[in-house]
């Protein structure tokens, strides 16, 4: 009864912030005491619960390490003029019958190159809203486009916050699981392809408007020397290099891009670094503006807090009666579904992506561990579940936010196939990658 109140203190928490507008490190922290009132008064001492608090945090770890490092590239490539490049070559090849396959497609290598769902729909995504509104192109056709290619970068980049989280609760090295997932998108991904293309031929843009280019070539010096933090970034890896270090080498040539070709001041390139990008220009404001070590503050104290509950958990026992009735689920219709069916519950239920991986991995293992499987597949059904389904949750923040941002409504799920094909064709598809 005393976890059930916790919980209902905790949902309240957050049905109010999402109200007001309030960051989600609020109601985490009153979720987090009152799980530890509950822990009390179930004869746990303070001093232990507080060790389990911390043996959880000490998980995110490596993840916060990560998004300092994402703070700095994400900020640093949008001075460097990076992804101003990449959206200036994109759209100087759009054709008009291709459009919604080029926003998919664009969107999709720019998530994968940044790893943020957010930042792609608020960059590219924002780009490519104002040329489907002005080319008469259906906007909740334009926006799934966008939303599908975000989720695939979301789901699968080295230096995404989700991939990165995943490794870390579930223990797995992330460069292994990001080859893993690209393998696993394969199919999904020319699924989608071939939809955009058929939806580009139904609604193909009417006009480009060349202003947009104009604007980017007026306030960037855009060469093909801002390929290179791209090319460090990914390529690094498959020549045996960690990730971290690849995203270091990045930031370093994309510092030196922003003082060198961009004409910025050491002193204000550092202070790119710490407070994000925000040029003078109010038009390339909106579509730029973002980044630096500042912008992570919050999803690291929200993934801070979302680990020591995972510690908590663990410690006292508090889900053991959830994680068994998970196994029999698991048993009569198996792991994945199971995982699916556990992750749309937590992302209904806290409207968090963070929470519902941390939740739906602590749910899940002990099924994964009964019946021998590895914390690979583990990682991959989750990859597959909790980080799709959240953008599929209308009232969920992966959700909310993006179409927010684009300022569309969700009539353009249907249309962001990605988030619902990876998941269907992965069901189908696990045995070959994952044999009992």
């Amino acid at each position: 009864m005393d976890l059930l109140v916790a919980f209902g203190v905790f949902f309240a928490a957050l049905a109010a912030a999402l109200r007001m507008g309030v960051s989600m490190i609020v109601p985490l922290a009153v979720g987090l005491v009152c799980f530890v009132v509950v822990g009390l008064r179930r004869g746990f001492s303070l001093r232990a619960l507080t060790g389990m608090a911390m043996s959880g945090a000490k998980r995110s770890l490596i993840v916060l390490r990560v998004f300092l490092l994402i703070g700095l590239i994400t900020a640093l490539w949008r001075a460097s003029g990076v992804i101003a490049f990449f959206v200036a070559q994109g759209i100087a090849v759009i054709t008009p019958t291709l459009f919604v396959l080029i926003a998919f497609l664009l969107s999709a290598l720019l998530a994968y190159a940044l790893g943020t769902s957010f930042g792609i729909v608020g960059t590219v995504g924002v780009i490519m809203m104002a040329l489907a509104r002005s080319g008469g192109v259906s906007e909740v056709v334009a926006a799934g486009a966008v939303l599908s290619g975000a989720y695939f970068g979301d789901r699968g980049a080295p230096t995404s916050s989700s991939a990165n989280l995943v490794a870390a609760v579930t223990g797995t090295k992330l460069f292994d699981n990001v080859r893993l997932m690209l393998r696993t998108a394969a199919l999904p991904f020319a699924l989608c392809t071939v939809f955009y293309f058929v939806l580009s031929r139904v609604y193909p843009l009417n006009a480009v408007d060349p202003a947009l280019v104009g604007m980017l070539h007026e306030n960037f010096r855009l060469s093909w020397w801002l390929l290179l933090p791209v090319v460090l970034m990914l390529a690094l890896p498959f020549f045996k290099v960690e990730v971290r270090h690849a995203m270091l080498c990045s930031i370093v040539c994309a510092f030196a891009l922003t003082v060198f070709l961009q004409r910025v001041s050491i002193w204000e390139t550092l202070r790119i670094c710490l407070l994000g990008y925000h040029p003078e220009n109010e038009a390339l404001a909106r579509i730029f503006a973002g980044g630096g070590l500042i912008s992570m503050l919050s999803v690291a104290g929200i993934v801070l807090l979302s680990c020591t509950y995972a510690g908590i958990f663990d410690g006292t026992g508090m889900l053991d009666g959830v994680r068994a009735r998970v196994t029999a689920l698991s048993e009569r219709i198996g792991l994945f579904p199971a995982a699916c069916v556990v992750s749309t519950a937590t992302c209904a239920a806290f409207c968090n992506q963070t929470i519902g991986v941390v939740l739906t991995d602590a749910l899940v293992e002990p099924a994964y561990t009964q019946r021998g499987r590895s914390a690979v597949e583990r990682a991959q059904d989750l990859e597959s579940s909790v980080i799709l389904i959240a953008g599929l949750v209308p009232w969920s923040i992966a959700c909310a936010a993006p179409l927010g941002m684009l300022g569309v409504g969700y009539g353009a799920l249907p249309f962001a196939a990605f988030l619902y094909t990876a998941p269907i064709c992965y069901g189908l598809t696990k045995r070959w990658f994952f044999k009992p």
